[in-house]
């Protein structure tokens, strides 16, 4: 753990999304699907890093926003999932799931608009 909210619970966010991709591909043999959720949902904590060594804080809102569009297509894909029976939408971990998402949507959402913000000043 880093200290760093953000940073450490996307990282914990795309441990449970590998772990989620592997099952499906494992047990339910689903490849696309599964393919599209590991990607973005590694791709959220990969961008929040790399925002923390931006080279202005112009590139440091740029690096967070791609990784709220990330976060909003792993939702997305976790809806997806389980509206096609993939996954299974009361279960507690899938619940998990997409309520970690939402929040780190909502946490780097506000993060942008903060650093938004700051930049006008």
């Amino acid at each position: 753990m880093t200290g760093n909210a953000v940073l450490d619970k996307s990282f914990q966010f795309a441990v449970r999304i590998v772990k989620l991709s592997q099952h499906l591909v494992k047990n339910q043999k689903e490849f696309v699907l599964s393919k599209q959720l590991l990607r973005s949902g590694t791709s959220i904590g990969a961008n929040v890093n790399e925002a923390q060594s931006a080279q202005s804080h112009a590139d440091f809102i740029a690096k967070m926003a791609i990784a709220s569009k990330e976060a909003r297509e792993t939702h997305y894909w976790l809806l997806l999932l389980c509206e096609t029976d993939y996954l299974n939408s009361k279960d507690s971990h899938v619940v998990s799931l997409l309520e970690q998402s939402e929040e780190l949507i909502k946490l780097i959402v506000a993060i942008v608009k903060s650093a938004q913000q700051n930049q006008t000043k």
